[in-house]
């Protein structure tokens, strides 16, 4: 039997947190946000990004230096600044935390463990209990615990509501044999969120149960799966007997269906971004880094640069195009800071930005023209030999898959945004048992 669910002493404390008072106003917040700014982000970083912005601070350090002083950041409050302190917040307005950002951007200090954030504190603040939540939002702002989605499986992809994995009640457990696939980070992470069927006797979508699952147990087997970048973002995740306790099922039993959809719309706003699909591959804004490597093309005097009016008429169309998912993406948040889940608007953004992404990466590509093609390097070490921008536009492919495909997504905004007639389902009051399945 695993562990019952406690909380631990270790996320008790606040050392660190940026102190607000309650009475503070929004320019009291900011002048405590450059305080702590001008304290606690190395020099080098601020000098960088007051200089340049997010792309100079990423000239002057590294990933791993970043993720050594992540804790700082954690402890400070600024990672979930709308959550309460409890949970690892400031408990600030919508408005303070957006003049917070505005503080913040210019250093480039991007949230760890974003599937954490996304998809599992959704569905805590939703349908979690005040100890569930107590227990592991503040690990999630912290980045002590990592996080993935055990969701798709090998013959539930499209149609996630027929997924086989069961989940069957053994005393205060509950035992979990399945397999899941497309694990976006699963070899990295620590507990997942988990839909399995815990009633095979109603239809799909009643029989489904949603749970937290430590990973590090017997009878939890993660298998990578390498891409045609040569990375590994993705795996597949085998469970033969491994338990979840009681008290790590969110929601109620056979509810999971409901909970789960807290957890897809923050999945479909989290891809929603600039160079999303769980990969940072041109920049924190896509088109910026395409026209400054136009740029820098024309000033090598190189063919296709932004002197040439043909490629820089292509980018600004691009550009236009990223302004309006961010300006979308802004109406969907203000949704989350206002207390109320991601709805299926957040699909507006999905679809958007998936093919959107696909044409930015692969613009890149264009722009440097045979350098795209050819370049020195290693075989056998495949995934390193390859250009920067080869790697984002082979990695894009992905986009109009993963987070839900562009089609489904479609469905849901024609379905629950449009009003359009749900496509016949046969099989849709039909006992799970009795439904055709791959």
């Amino acid at each position: 039997m695993t562990e019952p669910l406690t909380i631990p002493d270790s996320h008790a404390g606040a050392d660190g947190l940026v102190s607000v008072p309650s009475d503070a106003s929004i320019d009291d917040v900011v002048a405590l946000v450059r305080a702590w700014i001008a304290s606690a982000v190395p020099a080098a970083w601020v000098e960088a990004g007051r200089r340049g912005g997010p792309a100079a601070v990423r000239e002057v350090r590294t990933r791993a230096e970043y993720e050594a002083w992540y804790p700082v950041f954690g402890r400070s409050g600024l990672v979930a600044a709308t959550w309460p302190h409890a949970y690892g917040g400031l408990d600030l307005s919508r408005e303070a935390a957006r003049q917070v950002e505005q503080e913040l951007s210019p250093f480039n200090l991007g949230r760890l463990n974003p599937l954490g954030l996304n998809l599992a504190a959704p569905a805590l603040f939703a349908h979690g209990t005040e100890e569930q939540r107590l227990r592991f939002l503040p690990p999630i702002v912290r980045n002590e615990e990592a996080w993935c989605q055990l969701f798709s499986e090998p013959g539930a992809g499209s149609d996630l509501a027929s997924l086989a994995t069961r989940a069957e009640h053994d005393g205060d457990d509950w035992v979990v044999t399945g397999q899941k696939v497309w694990t976006t980070w699963a070899h990295l992470s620590d507990w997942a969120v988990l839909l399995a069927r815990t009633d095979v006797d109603v239809p799909k979508r009643q029989g489904l149960t949603y749970f937290l699952i430590d990973l590090h147990q017997p009878g939890v087997e993660v298998r990578p799966l390498r891409h045609m970048g040569g990375e590994i973002d993705f795996n597949e995740v085998f469970l033969e007997g491994a338990q979840v306790p009681d008290g790590c099922r969110v929601g109620e039993v056979g509810a999971g269906w409901k909970v789960a959809n807290s957890t897809l719309s923050g999945e479909r706003q989290m891809v929603s971004g600039a160079g999303s699909g769980g990969v940072d591959r041109i920049g924190g804004s896509g088109v910026g880094y395409l026209i400054r490597l136009a740029k820098r093309q024309s000033a090598e005097g190189g063919p296709g640069g932004w002197e040439d009016p043909v490629r820089r008429d292509e980018i600004m169309r691009l550009y236009c195009e990223e302004r309006v998912r961010e300006w979308t993406n802004q109406r969907v948040r203000s949704q989350a800071r206002a207390g109320r889940p991601p709805g299926p608007e957040s699909s507006v953004g999905k679809v958007h930005q998936g093919e959107l992404n696909q044409r930015v990466q692969l613009a890149a590509t264009s722009v440097l023209g045979v350098r795209a093609t050819a370049w020195e390097g290693d075989l056998g070490d495949y995934a390193a030999s390859l250009p920067y921008e080869v790697r984002g536009m082979l990695r894009s492919r992905a986009n109009t898959i993963e987070g839900g495909t562009t089609e489904i997504n479609k469905n849901i905004l024609g379905e629950r945004v449009l009003g359009l007639p749900r496509e016949p389902d046969p099989y849709a009051s039909r006992p799970w048992r009795e439904v055709p399945r791959s």
